[in-house]
Order: structure tokens, then sequence, then C-alpha cells
């Protein structure tokens, strides 16, 4: 499957080095008996930290601002398309010839009313997969539209892209995959070159931009590592704002040991200065794969995990990335032996509309029951929900896939129809218990201290509850390790569910309707006092 780059099967040799970016700059460890560190998206970590010093240090790792602007999109899209929506790969060969890219009915602005329509924020277009064919007119190769008699070899699918989400009010954002078959096929790839330092953006004869007074850099590359500063260059200085920047690790058809070590320091910093407000995923360290290309995330997902350096500053996992425990305390002390930090790496989900990523005829898009399911197991467990939906050979996206689209919306809102909580009378200890139903995520009740808090809400009247939202204020971290949902029925108060982690959001499914007056949560452990921003309580109109 296209995706399954995310397994990182391009492995490369560990390296000690990393970037020294001031934006990803961590603080010096602690020396034993010191004040603790202060808080931060990133905490080292040392093999003397005892389990309880983790879980200070956890506590104290906090997101980023831009971190939380893209937790909050929750739902996010992805379009895969190129050559390979032509010849019918899901992994091209880098060889292809670029006229059969012939995409004549290309509707950018379809794209987005669709995306619209179903609920979307950010759409992320495949502006060079594997094979290295590239949707706007590179300097740097001629494998892309300019040799195609599409458009007479003056189309741009980017522009026409990033124009019609912006029109429509939807975010943009930029895959460019770090392996490309097309610059290995012409020797530049894995070539052997050590990395020197190269002056970005590097002129070509002919160049439309000589004479103009350009920002320029000089970054440490390989030949390969030069290459892709030099389209990143272009994308994120030609095409307007990008809240994206999307790498994976995988290889495509390039043989197993010819390897590129990739400069991913040159490579955030060049993002970081152009496009300060972009989230760099899945290689990069603002968003983590969630491991699976099904869409799920784990019962109890955190944000907070181990992770370590390698390769240029590329952050890693400390624990396999399929390991069905990322956070928790156990889970903390396992990774010690290789995690260098504790860092706030939240989780995507990413999974395809259709069978494949790239789009075939013979092939049909999930049921909007199937795409519910995925959303509360995503979304509702403290996680983004990143959809592909691949345009046809025509270059629109299939009516079928639409109305699923706008359908999928359309039952998202009647499974939370309305806030019945919002604006509730709430009591409780701690702090402020009604800015948990005040519909504000920057506000939140706080608990008085760990490991306990109970925050109450009176409806006014016996209401039926079959969904119920929780969020902490992640401003504050994570801390939420379980807690439990009580209703007051004739019988007194009943415990209706048992959660672990809530971070940005958890939804919870009851499999029939509660009915009560009176509900409340209650913290039963936390690292430190909880912050709770959202207590909801919903009917499903389903």
């Amino acid at each position: 499957m296209a995706l399954s780059r995310r397994l990182f099967v391009a492995a490369v040799a560990a390296s000690s080095t990393s970037f020294a970016l001031a934006a990803h700059a961590t603080p010096a460890a602690a020396a034993p008996g010191a004040p603790p560190v202060e808080p931060y998206y990133r905490i080292p970590i040392s093999p003397l930290d005892t389990p309880e010093e983790l879980v200070a240090k956890a506590s104290r790792v906090r997101p980023t601002e831009r971190q939380i602007a893209w937790q909050r999109l929750e739902k996010t899209a992805f379009l895969h398309f190129g050559v390979n929506t032509f010849t019918g790969l899901e992994w091209g060969t880098g060889d292809e010839d670029p006229d059969v890219f012939q995409p004549v009915g290309l509707d950018t602005d379809q794209w987005a009313r669709a995306l619209r329509d179903g609920g979307f924020k950010l759409a992320i277009l495949t502006v060079k997969h594997h094979d290295g064919f590239v949707l706007y007119p590179s300097r740097y190769t001629r494998h892309s539209v300019v040799s195609s008699s599409w458009q007479d070899g003056r189309g741009d699918v980017l522009r026409s892209f990033a124009d019609s989400m912006r029109r429509h009010g939807i975010k943009v954002g930029v895959y460019i995959s770090p392996a490309d078959e097309n610059q290995y096929l012409h020797g530049v790839y894995a070539n052997g070159s050590a990395r020197a330092a190269h002056t970005v953006p590097t002129l070509t004869e002919g160049d439309d931009r000589a004479g103009q007074e350009l920002r320029s850099f000089e970054f440490q590359a390989t030949d390969y590592g030069a290459h892709m500063l030099n389209q990143l260059y272009e994308v994120l200085t030609e095409y307007g704002p990008v809240d994206e920047v999307w790498f994976d690790g995988a290889q495509g058809r390039i043989p197993p040991d010819k390897v590129e070590r990739y400069d991913w320091d040159s490579w955030y910093e060049l993002i970081r200065t152009l496009a300060p407000d972009a989230s760099i995923a899945v290689s990069g360290p603002d968003v983590r794969w969630v491991g699976n290309e099904g869409g799920l995330a784990r019962e109890n997902e955190w944000s907070v995990i181990p992770v370590k350096e390698k390769d240029y500053g590329r952050t890693d996992y400390a624990l396999h990335y399929e390991a069905p425990d990322q956070g928790s305390r156990e889970a903390l002390v396992e990774a010690q032996p290789e995690a260098q930090y504790l860092q706030w790496w939240p989780a995507e989900c990413d999974v395809s509309i259709r069978p494949g990523w790239f789009y075939h005829a013979d092939q049909q898009p999930k049921s909007v029951e199937q795409l519910t399911d995925i959303w509360f197991r995503s979304v509702g467990r403290n996680s983004v929900l990143l959809l592909n939906i691949p345009p046809d050979q025509q270059g629109r996206l299939p009516e079928a896939d639409v109305t699923v689209l706008r359908e999928f919306r359309e039952r998202i809102e009647r499974e939370l129809p309305k806030d019945l909580a919002r604006g509730a009378r709430a009591s409780g200890d701690g702090h402020r218990p009604g800015r948990a139903v005040d519909g504000d995520p920057d506000t939140a009740w706080s608990a008085p201290a760990p490991s306990k808090g109970t925050l109450t809400v009176d409806l006014g009247r016996e209401r039926a509850i079959d969904r119920i939202r929780l969020a902490e204020d992640i401003r504050q971290g994570q801390q939420v390790e379980t807690a439990a949902v009580e209703a007051r029925t004739a019988d007194g108060w009943e415990q209706i569910a048992e959660v672990g982690t809530i971070g940005a959001g958890r939804t919870l499914v009851l499999a029939t309707p509660v009915t009560a007056r009176q509900w409340r949560l209650r913290v039963l452990g936390s690292r430190k006092a909880a912050r709770i921003a959202e207590f909801g309580l919903y009917r499903s109109q389903v």
C-alpha cells in the first residue's frame, strides 16, 4: 500500500547528530537534586530517572501552539493524485512517461467544495510521491507536469489546489516524498555523496528568478538533500501559506541497500523558517503516525511519549511504532533504556476512503457506518483523523465519494447534535467548575489535586444521554490517567463509564441511553491536577 511508508522501511544507520534549530532546542537535563526542568514540548530524561521522576517530567510536557492548532482540526483530508492515478499502480517506478498524466477535467474547486461540505479543515496534496513525478513545474526535474501534453506542459496542479482550498476556507498541506525513484534513476538519490554546504535556492540554467533579491540560505546536505531543499523552497515560497508538511520514511521501489541518509535537520530548519506555522508530520517533530493504516487509535492514546533522536535530528519512537501502549507509566519505564526525551508527539490516524490510496475504477468508498466507527476510534481517542480521498482520472473526486463525505459529516452531527451540559449549573471541588461547560476550549475546571477531583453537572431536569465528550486543557499537558462518569439515578450515583486517557478529546458511546438530571466526572488518577475543558453530554439522533 502507498502509505506503508510509515513503517520507515528506509532503514538507515543511527546518528547522534542533532539539529540545533532554536524552535526544537531542548533544555539541559537537570542534575540530581536540582529543581525540575521547566515545562516544554520536549524534556530530556536519563537512565537514572526513577519511575516517579519520569512521570513528573511527563506531567510537565506541553504542546506548542502549532500542535494545539493542529489537534483542533480533528479531521483532515489526504489527496493522492499523480501518475499512479493513470497507471493503476500504488507505488510508481520513476521512469513513467509523464505524458500519461492527463487530468483533462481537473476541477480543484470541486475538491474544495466536497471537502468543505464534508467538514474538513485542512487538505494535504501528494505534490510528489515515491515515483518522483511532481505536480507543479519544478525547476529541478523534468519528471513533472511540464513534460505532459496536458495543458501544453503549462499545468500546475499545486497552484490550482492551493488556490481552491483557500477560496473555500481550507488550510493547505503538502506531501513531498523523501524517496524519489526518478532521482535514483538519474544518479542523484543515494549516490554516496557526502554532506556539504549548499546554497538554497540553487539557481538553474535560465532560472526565471535570476536577478531577483531572493532570500537564500546555506545548508549542509547531500546531493539529493539539496535537491529536496530546492523543491521545498519552491513550494514554500511560491504557493502561499502552508499549514502542514508531510514526510514519510519509505523507499518505494528503490533497492533497500541503496540508502540515502536524509538531511532532516536542514529540511526542518528551512520549513521552520519559511513556514513557521506548519506542522511537520509524520517523519517530523510535531505529529506522529499512529502505527496502522486503518485510522484507529489506541484505546488509551497518549500525546506525551518517550522518543529518541536519530538520522540528523529525526524524532523516532523509543518503543515500537505498533506498541499497544506508548505513554503510560509502564511504557515510560519500558522505553527508558532507548529513550532520550519525553515529547509532545500526538497521533495522526490515516486511512483511505477506498481500499487503495490512489484511484482505481473498480473500487468503492467505505460506508458512512464504517467512517463513523473510524471517527469514534480516532478523533474520539485523542487523535486527528487523516482521511484519503483520491481524485479520479478526470481530476475530480468521484461522486460516490463526495456523497459519502457529506453524509459522514451529517452523521457525526447527528451523533453529537447538541451539548445538553452547555451552560448548565456546575459544581465541584477545585476551581471554576463552570468552565468545563462553557464551550470554550481555552478555559477549564481545575481539579484540586492529582488523583482526585469531582465535577458535577445539573441539567435542570432528567435528560436521556448516550454520548459523552471529555477534553483536557492540553495547554497544561495531558494529565488524566483514569476517570469515571457517573449519573444519579433512583438508586443513587451509578457509574456509567470509566476511561483511561482523555487528552485533547475523548468521546464515549453508551450502549443504551441513561436518563438522569445530575451527572458527574470523577478523576480517579492523574499525573498533576487535572484541568477539564469539556464535560459534554449528548443524546444522539441516530
